[in-house]
């Protein structure tokens, strides 16, 4: 199977189909995963459904090389984290598949990425070396091809300036931001956008008092005069991200999926109610595409999902830590 082809999946059938494929291949290539598989006596010859798949626990990334290669990484991707916690390590030995995975969902939910200016309001991340996050911002605001395009850490003045000269130009504008720092920028200026985007990734880095999501998102939406702020669900240990264009409601692309599990017997799935998040992402087929996450959420019949909070038991870092 080439992995290229997980991105020409068009209906749940592929979807399915590809998942029990990929499934298959890192069982076979993955030796960390073949021996969680083996503990749980599941074998390929045995599973018929995607709700059959084990699940790696996301913890494996802090103390494992999860890969399904013999290709060395080409790069080393880590979490952020509290001091004295250690960080999830993802060792990506194809970063194509990642640039793929970000470029098609931008397409598929915003359009095309040259039509945007892209404004990165990243501090917490730009601070520190191996975010998945700045490389993919990164690669988007090259991409924009946008000479207004960047990253503003220490310059909100600049950024302000910036974000008025492209409104009154009529240019659309992405503005994506750790939580803490779009709220900085509300008390400091007050703004009345119509053609930019406001992206929030999550999380207040220790920086302020974590916010439930909606008294976030109605004080962003009153400083921006936005009528939505829209989300982004991400992490290290994977290469897909969900989006939201409001009310905290995700939409995967084609290629992922999220599944919940009962929080009290973590190899049971559930429907219709809160439980905790499994991810199904095949673009990391080179690692591992199923993953048992340390969030709760709820997923939803068409296919999206929201995000509760996480495990109490959980380490505090990643994007979207924001509990109702």
């Amino acid at each position: 199977m080439l992995p290229e082809s997980i991105f020409a999946i068009t209906s749940i059938n592929d979807f399915k189909a590809k998942a029990l494929q990929v499934f298959k291949y890192q069982f076979e290539q993955n030796t960390v995963y073949r021996s969680f598989c083996d503990l749980l006596n599941k074998n390929p010859s045995d599973i018929k459904e995607i709700e059959e798949i084990p699940f790696l626990p996301i913890s494996f990334f802090k103390s494992r090389e999860v890969i399904s290669s013999k290709q060395p990484a080409e790069i080393v991707f880590s979490s952020s984290g509290t001091t004295g916690i250690k960080p999830s390590k993802h060792f990506v030995t194809d970063v194509s598949m990642y640039e793929k995975s970000y470029l098609f969902a931008f397409q598929k939910f915003y359009g095309n990425i040259e039509a945007y200016a892209i404004l990165g309001l990243l501090p917490s991340y730009l601070e520190r070396e191996g975010s998945s996050l700045i490389y993919m911002v990164n690669d988007l605001i090259k991409k924009s091809q946008n000479s207004n395009s960047g990253f503003y850490l220490d310059q909100i003045d600049v950024l302000v300036e910036k974000i008025h000269a492209l409104e009154e130009s009529g240019q659309k504008t992405l503005l994506i931001g750790v939580s803490f720092a779009l709220l900085d920028l509300i008390e400091k200026h007050s703004f009345q956008l119509k053609n930019t985007i406001i992206m929030e990734t999550g999380g207040m880095k220790g920086k302020r008092k974590e916010l439930v999501r909606d008294a976030l998102h109605n004080k962003l939406k009153k400083g921006f005069g936005v009528s939505q702020i829209h989300s982004e669900y991400g992490m290290t240990e994977l290469l897909s991200q969900a989006y939201s264009n409001g009310n905290g409601i995700f939409e995967c692309p084609p290629w992922m999926k999220v599944l919940t599990r009962d929080p009290e017997d973590p190899f049971s799935l559930v429907k219709t109610q809160i439980g905790g998040i499994n991810i199904i992402d095949l673009s990391n087929i080179n690692s591992c595409s199923f993953i048992a996450t340390q969030d709760l959420g709820k997923v939803y019949p068409n296919g999206t999902f929201e995000i509760i909070g996480r495990f109490d038991t959980s380490d505090i870092r990643g994007c979207n830590l924001m509990v109702l």
